[in-house]
């Protein structure tokens, strides 16, 4: 398959390849410009001073703070220090959520204590002085606990155990189970789910609720040793009250924005490769690995490209966006935006799991991808392996380029600490290994400048194309794990054109 892929780009096939410009670079020359750029990396640039200023100077940068705001601020003077053109661009935000505060205590008959909790993203606030209800033992919240809860979970606060998370497949089980989960309880009238945190060492973090903005009740996550004291006076016959009390700022829909570099394209120009991390954060703690780090490489390698005199054939838009961490609004906006040149967009990449080695590639179902990908890395190849995974994936800001039939990349990489510090307070600049974005940052310009250059352009899909990556992989499961589908079942989100029947997913 590779090697029939590759005979058909080097002939030229009207599938995957449009004639080479008169202007062209030699291969050589080329070659040349490669090494240059991701040799670069490994000398002394800004990169790491700029992620200590991000993180430790703007802080967590949950999108509608004032934190956020100047972050956009210091994207944009890093790009035009460095000579990169750059400009905010705004999209909608659909409502503003912020935790102020949040407490509680637990009570029964000769015992008290106050454990820590979080609110989760879109958790109702209580009353002022908190709300009190029957705090219940849901074991870990499957069908047959809410079975055993009956009538009794009505109107309660749902005790779930979370299982300890140790990499990031168990964050992924994670997304999925508290789907179901919290169906179940809105379903049984709960007043509202206290999950056991799944971070060691009593870590707090965030993780959204899985209806988003639509949610109706208090959600928190609570240390994990005083939750699990609380799960074992409940198993041994205790009846338990909890008061929540959550203070949260809200509002209707608000202006927020991405922050776009750019170098034109000198032969192609109106050809787009999309390299994107996003620079909101959550709030508990700076946000370095999610996703200061591969901000801060992205702002480097168009630094680098800049400094180097690399004149790009396509024009290359290294995309910082925000929104991200509340449903992807931001590069869902920017689709919307540049709706009219989706056709002229070769690819849209994105990076956004933390500091570990990039092993490759998520290339979204589109097996004609990733040999274009292998050729890009090719002078990388030393810091590889590389293995390319055709699947789709979503929770990040491939999802509405993927949603609008565009070829999309998501960095693949090694977990290194990225799933215990996912979301969470202890998510600060110490977690990175600089050594290694050094490296993932020269494996990103190798990757950029191969598609800014390299003749192949696989076609856009059509949405009955899409309907099909539906079908035929966990896609729809995905986004609704994700709560995505209903923005696509609906036309919210997603390539416009007549549905096919049973798009429903297996």
């Amino acid at each position: 398959m590779v090697s029939s892929l590759l005979s058909l780009t080097l002939l030229g096939s009207p599938a995957l390849a449009e004639a080479p410009k008169p202007a062209a670079k030699s291969s050589d020359t080329s070659r040349a410009e490669a090494s240059r750029l991701t040799s670069a990396f490994l000398g002394d640039t800004p990169l790491l001073s700029d992620l200590q200023s991000l993180v430790d100077e703007v802080g967590g940068r949950a999108t509608g703070s004032p934190s956020n705001l100047r972050s956009v601020d210091w994207a944009l003077a890093r790009f035009r220090e460095a000579g990169v053109e750059a400009r905010k661009e705004p999209f909608q935000m659909p409502g503003l959520w912020l935790e102020r505060s949040a407490s509680a205590s637990v009570r029964g008959t000769g015992v008290g204590f106050s454990p820590r909790i979080a609110a989760m993203p879109f958790s109702t606030a209580t009353p002022k002085g908190g709300m009190t209800a029957p705090l219940l033992d849901a074991g870990k919240g499957t069908g047959k606990d809410f079975q055993s809860l009956g009538e009794k979970a009505k109107g309660a606060f749902l005790l779930v155990d979370q299982t300890e998370l140790k990499n990031v497949d168990d964050l992924f089980r994670e997304y999925a189970e508290s789907a179901e989960i919290e169906q179940r309880a809105f379903a049984a009238g709960a007043a509202g789910v206290v999950y056991v945190g799944s971070r060691p060492n009593n870590t707090l973090y965030r993780h959204n609720v899985s209806v988003g903005m639509s949610n109706t009740r208090p959600m928190m996550v609570m240390e994990r040793d005083g939750a699990l004291r609380a799960q074992r006076l409940l198993r041994a016959g205790k009846t338990l009250t909890l008061t929540a009390d959550i203070d949260i700022q809200s509002g209707p829909a608000y202006e927020s924005y991405n922050v776009i570099g750019e170098l034109r394209g000198s032969t192609r120009p109106d050809e787009v490769v999309v390299i994107g991390a996003h620079l909101d954060s959550w709030d508990l703690g700076t946000g370095a690995l999610d996703n200061g780090a591969n901000v801060a490489m992205l702002i480097d390698v168009a630094r680098q490209m800049k400094r180097l005199g690399i004149k790009p054939a396509r024009t290359l838009r290294f995309a910082l966006w925000n929104g991200e961490e509340q449903g992807m609004y931001g590069s869902a906006g920017y689709v919307k935006t540049h709706e009219a040149e989706l056709d002229k967009h070769v690819m849209a990449a994105s990076f956004d799991i933390g500091c570990g080695r990039i092993n490759g590639f998520f290339t979204g179902g589109r097996p004609e991808l990733p040999p274009l990908v292998d050729r890009a890395l090719e002078p990388v190849k030393g810091l590889g392996p590389f293995t390319q995974v055709d699947a789709p994936i979503v929770g990040t800001d491939n999802f509405d380029f993927m949603l609008h039939g565009v070829a999309n990349l998501v960095a693949n990489q090694e977990p290194a600490l990225y799933g215990p510090n996912y979301h969470a307070r202890s998510d600060e600049m110490d977690k990175c290994d600089p050594q290694q974005l050094r490296l993932n940052a020269a494996i990103t310009g190798a990757l950029t400048y191969g598609f800014a250059q390299m003749d192949a352009k696989l076609p856009r899909q059509s949405r009955a194309q899409i309907e099909e990556l539906m079908r035929t992989t966990d896609l729809g499961q995905q986004m609704k794990n994700f709560n995505v589908w209903e923005d696509w079942a609906t036309g919210k989100r997603g390539r416009k054109g007549a549905a096919t029947t049973g798009s429903e997913t297996r």
